[in-house]
């Protein structure tokens, strides 16, 4: 794998995790969202409407975009194992950012997944 396409590569699962974070940050802000016919619309303007909503799904666009550049240099087959790596990232900035707890089993589920990535990178 070329160091270019690796670069895509990482940055797509930086982004991805980044909208992932702003995404749990605006409905930190919001609260519990329920969807129901009568509340719908103005369910969906709130989201519409928070800045960390609107921040995350600019992320996504962009990860999307840079995720494909990617994909253009590398087999599917080795690139989407990649985006397990998101989980460590998510894990270390949920428990710093967020103040959510990462308990042993979890960094230990974690772990195996990596293991998992490593495997296949080498392949």
């Amino acid at each position: 794998m070329s160091a270019a396409a690796f670069m895509f590569l990482v940055a797509g699962v930086l982004l991805n995790a980044a909208a992932q974070l702003l995404l749990k940050a605006g409905t930190n802000h919001l609260g519990v969202l329920t969807l129901t016919a009568d509340n719908w619309v103005r369910t969906f303007t709130r989201m519409a409407t928070e800045a960390h909503f609107i921040g995350g799904a600019a992320l996504y666009a962009v990860s999307l975009v840079v995720w494909i550049l990617g994909l253009s240099r590398v087999p599917v087959s080795i690139a989407y194992p990649m985006l397990s790596l998101g989980y460590i990232v998510n894990a270390v900035a949920a428990h710093y950012l967020l103040g959510e707890a990462v308990t042993l089993q979890r960094w230990l589920g974690i772990g195996v997944i990596v293991a998992g990535v490593w495997l296949v990178a080498r392949s």
